[in-house]
């Protein structure tokens, strides 16, 4: 009866999580999406507590709750500006729970092969369990101490366990490299993060040690050495070291990766997650795990892989951390940054016929999508026609500004992608940017030696005039300059975004 309801339950929580994972590819669709995930979970979290080898009731209800209420506090808590960094977070903590069950598994194989020694019994037939094999040799009940997974563990037979062994293996390397790429994915993204009187600071350029792939290479071929050894018995400590090794790969990969490029490892980080996930499954002989992980896996290498195309990048080059540097010096700049006031851009505006806003992490850090969505509702209500162009990688996270746009009840039919509407920009009368910077950069198609060359952007310049909401006269995020801030036909309206907006709004008559 347990395992009909628990196989049962899996059955409708993976159906209502890949209706989930459907439903999020609009944004129409994507708040129910939302509310089926969470029923997917719910089933999930429910029929494992009640299902075949649970036990420990209050330590699994202590932390079903402790583990809901730090969640609800820290939704609560970020901003959407922090979302990025939130889910870089998340991504470490599956990686470390493949780590630790991993290392699980490896300590009750060890604890029954010892048993197994302990009463004379030095190997089994492969094809009988531990258990069977204590039986064979008369000694029935050396395992009555055993529960829960120890007793699934006990109930393999030879062949099953050196199965569990490569399960057991690839796991700790995959999820030692999402814990700690993720880690330092997270830093990158926050910039510095302040522990009690210390504050930590992780260069958002491309780092990298001393011989950069050939000590990735190096780790890599020794954690496959330790894979053999490992399958061949050599002991636990091949398991430990290859643990350290994928703890630095991850590093290492992470810091080699410059800041324009972050949106992509972080859902390059979230396929490794999903396939750290699934190596839990397999471990556990958890069928959701499983199921669930390959859809978080493979989602996010094609997500990763859609964004690549979209920023003209090798994905077997993001995978191996190779990007993100530059091929020579960057092309000169000429020129000058042009401000301008509220009264020119609101008379601009005025006379234009046809605008297109870009909207960037900027518009998230000021919190002024409910000032543009104002801005849009008074000129559409004045018979211009406005619309908004999102590149695939705007903000730090994939769909970040479909997603502050629709907050602020933006109309789902102006809200175009870049394909739609990069053609349109030599037809527009004005182009503004409001907190974009990478993703409008000229440098893109002009120099080859740009960390960006060759990433598809949005041509703002080609617009009639290009009004550029912005701070100050600083980089972006990857730290390059932008040539469009120089061009002839850009002015720079300086300032807080939210306080730049809220300035011009009466004025648009």
């Amino acid at each position: 009866m347990e395992y009909g309801f628990t196989t049962a339950a899996y059955v409708v929580a993976a159906v209502l999580f890949i209706l989930s994972l459907g439903g999020l590819s609009g944004q129409e669709s994507a708040k129910r999406a939302v509310w089926y995930g969470i029923a997917g979970m719910a089933l999930a979290v429910v029929a494992t507590l009640i299902g075949p080898g649970a036990g420990l009731w209050l330590l699994s209800v202590i932390l079903v709750i402790g583990g809901g209420v730090i969640g609800w506090y820290v939704a609560q808590r970020v901003q959407m500006t922090e979302m990025p960094q939130l889910v870089a977070a998340m991504h470490s903590l599956v990686g470390l729970a493949a780590v630790f069950i991993g290392l699980n598994a490896e300590i009750e194989m060890v604890r029954i092969a010892h048993t197994l020694a302990a009463v004379g019994i030095e190997s089994c037939d492969p094809v009988m369990s531990a258990i069977v094999c204590a039986g064979k040799f008369s000694q029935p009940g050396i395992f009555d101490a055993f529960h829960g997974f120890a007793l699934k563990v006990a109930e393999k037979t030879g062949a099953e366990i050196n199965i569990l062994r490569i399960e057991v293996f690839l796991g700790v390397f995959i999820g030692a490299v999402t814990f700690t790429g993720s880690i330092i994915a997270f830093l990158k993204l926050a910039g510095s993060v302040k522990l009690g009187s210390r504050t930590f600071t992780v260069p958002t350029t491309a780092t990298k040690l001393p011989g950069g792939h050939m000590l990735n290479a190096g780790a890599a071929i020794l954690s496959l050495v330790f894979l053999v050894m490992y399958f061949q018995g050599a002991g636990s400590w091949t398991l430990i070291l290859m643990t350290l090794c994928a703890f630095f790969i991850g590093y290492h990969l992470i810091m080699g990766i410059g800041g324009a490029d972050m949106p992509v490892v972080v859902s390059m980080l979230n396929s490794y997650s999903g396939w750290a996930a699934a190596a839990i499954g397999f471990s556990l002989s958890n069928d959701l795990l499983i199921v669930v992980g390959a859809l978080v896996g493979s989602s996010g290498a094609i997500l990763s892989y859609i964004m690549c195309k979209a920023m003209n990048r090798s994905f077997i080059s993001v995978i191996l951390g190779g990007f993100g540097t530059t091929t020579g010096p960057a092309m000169a700049i000429e020129g000058e940054q042009i401000a301008i006031d509220s009264d020119g851009v609101a008379a601009a505006l005025n006379e234009a016929d046809s605008i297109i806003i870009i909207p960037g992490y900027g518009m998230a850090v000021a919190q002024a999508q409910q000032s543009v969505s104002e801005l849009t509702k008074r000129l559409r209500a004045k018979g211009k026609n406005v619309r908004f162009a999102i590149h695939p990688v705007a903000g730090r996270l994939p769909g970040h500004m479909n997603v502050l746009l629709a907050e602020a009840k933006v109309p789902y039919d102006i809200v175009m992608e870049m394909d739609e509407i990069n053609e349109d920009f030599p037809e527009t009368d004005v182009a503004i940017v409001i907190g974009s910077n990478d993703i409008v950069n000229p440098a893109a198609q002009d120099d080859p030696n740009s960390p960006i060359a060759g990433m598809p952007v949005l041509e703002v310049w080609k617009a009639k005039q290009v009004f550029v909401s912005k701070r100050g006269q600083g980089t972006g995020y990857s730290g390059i300059e932008n040539p469009l801030f120089f061009k002839e036909n850009t002015r720079m309206f300086y300032g807080d975004a939210k306080k730049s907006l809220d300035e011009l709004l009466p004025k648009i008559t």
